[in-house]
């Protein structure tokens, strides 16, 4: 197949770049930065600069769309809302528009989204069907699958993944994480009893092409691990897997000083299950947290 990837220089998009090479697929990959895209991915993939000189996606098998800004790197002021909006919903909405406008479109479309869909869910434990809470992180998401579900058609599916904290051997989430660790003064955020949905690199890029090669599939699909922790827990086990103490708790109205509203992003969880998944037949190889956590690091 030929495989149009945004987003193929992010920590998903290299892995399943890989992937899809070594199973012999051709991959396209849109890059705002084709020397340094050249640099990451190799002479195998094909570069585009950019989606503005297209005027259709006719010779494209499939699409999978996981551009966007990084989510948690910046206080979330209005206008850093604004990118983290603009950087999904415009290519979204240009990747629908021309499949759309294609005689012979994609037969499927893989789009990004997050399991901040469902905002801060508390106790309440949620599956694809819960419409989920009317925040920031619930309104990017769902506008960002809003955009992707009007490429929909006939001959092309659509399938979303509400994406969990990617658990990785480099970059994502887990470096930031593993700092204050290093230092000794790894452990709980706030009061530690919020859910952490995770998901080991290598299962999401499993799902993705599992999602990719069964063409009976369509909708949103929560791409995390089948066992939910809560954050102590989680701090726990990264603390044992890094041979650091895990015991420095830090309150709740410092982590609000330092990250502003995005604070909700760590304070906040979800107790999220991949019941979609699971249900089309896919197993997980990584769904113990210790067993993920070691394997990374």
């Amino acid at each position: 197949m030929h495989i149009l990837i945004t987003g193929g220089t992010g920590l998903i998009g290299r892995a399943l770049t890989i992937q899809l090479l070594n199973a012999g697929h051709q991959v396209s990959v849109v890059t705002r930065d084709v020397a340094a895209a050249r640099r990451q991915l190799g002479e195998q993939v094909s570069l585009w600069s950019g989606l503005d000189q297209q005027q259709d996606l006719n010779g494209t098998d499939a699409v999978i769309n996981l551009a966007g800004a990084p989510i948690a790197d910046k206080r979330w002021s209005g206008q850093q809302k604004r990118l983290l909006c603009d950087s999904r919903w415009q290519i979204t909405q240009r990747l629908a528009e021309l499949i759309q406008a294609s005689s012979t479109p994609p037969a499927v479309l893989i789009s990004g989204s997050a399991t901040g869909f469902y905002g801060n869910t508390g106790e309440l434990v949620v599956t694809e069907d819960d419409p989920g809470h009317a925040e920031f992180t619930h309104e990017l998401c769902a506008r960002w699958e809003e955009l992707a579900l009007k490429a929909q058609s006939e001959r092309t599916r659509v399938c979303l993944l509400r994406t969990g904290v990617v658990l990785s051997k480099k970059g994502g989430a887990l470096e930031k994480m593993k700092l204050p660790f290093k230092l000794g003064v790894g452990g709980p955020l706030g009061n530690g009893k919020q859910y952490l949905p995770w998901i080991h690199l290598e299962d999401e890029v499993r799902a993705i092409i599992w999602l990719l090669e069964n063409p009976a599939l369509n909708g949103a699909f929560n791409l995390v691990a089948p066992y939910a922790v809560r954050n102590e827990q989680f701090a726990a086990a990264l603390g044992e897997a890094m041979h650091r103490p895990s015991f420095m708790r830090t309150p709740a109205p410092a982590i609000r000083l330092l990250m502003g509203e995005s604070a909700v992003l760590v304070l906040g969880g979800q107790h999220v299950l991949p019941q979609r998944l699971e249900a089309s037949g896919f197993r997980f190889k990584w769904y113990e947290l210790d067993k993920a956590l070691e394997d990374v690091l």
